[in-house]
């Protein structure tokens, strides 16, 4: 039978997380998360976290020898060459986790949440693509709540990816979270019953 996998994307802030934490809380579907394979890439002594040492200097690392994330989104995030240097040490190791991942669960439908799906060029790992959309007023708004940035530090951030609106150009099923939770939780259930998945009891 084929797999079902659901890429899952969307703009910074737009609850990309709200959405996976309801498919894996109330369907019990496995959820493989991009970000955390990229956290896994950078650990103490691995090759990635050496080559970014060696190009940035000892200040991206912490007294604990692990990143330090601040410092390092503080000179990539306004450097496009910079970001794409460091993505290209990143996501390969991200690809490699995931369709190891992929080969071993059975699962019938998976979740993979790639934040950076159609930049790191990964949609080929999916079936389909779901885009969680919301306003830029409230993107900007959330993460600055959620990280404690500037408002300038957020529409740097914001800047680096895709403009949303091509995500959902690109998506086979947008899910906007423009208005309440439960609303948006409403749309994640359509999505899910729109290919006759009935795994909800």
């Amino acid at each position: 039978m084929l797999k079902r996998i659901i890429g899952l994307t969307g703009g910074i802030g737009t609850g990309k997380t709200t959405v996976s934490n309801y498919l894996a809380d109330i369907y019990q579907l496995p959820i493989l998360d991009a970000d955390i394979y990229a956290r896994d890439a950078v650990q103490p002594s691995s090759p990635v976290l050496n080559r970014i040492i060696t190009r940035y200097g000892c200040e991206v690392q912490l007294a604990d020898r692990t990143l330090n994330r601040k410092r390092l989104g503080e000179i990539v995030f306004p450097n496009p060459k910079e970001r794409q240097w460091l993505e290209q040490q990143i996501h390969p190791y991200v690809r490699d986790r995931i369709k190891s991942q992929l080969n071993i669960l059975e699962s019938p439908t998976v979740v993979v949440v790639i934040p950076l799906l159609f930049e790191a060029n990964m949609t080929d790992l999916v079936t389909e693509i779901w885009v969680v959309r919301c306003s830029e007023e409230q993107q900007i708004q959330r993460i600055r709540e959620r990280d404690r940035l500037s408002l300038k530090q957020a529409q740097s951030r914001l800047n680096s990816q895709l403009p949303l609106a091509e995500k959902v150009a690109r998506a086979d099923m947008v899910l906007d979270n423009s208005y309440t939770r439960d609303s948006l939780l409403q749309q994640v259930d359509r999505a899910l019953a729109r290919n006759g998945n009935k795994q909800h009891t």
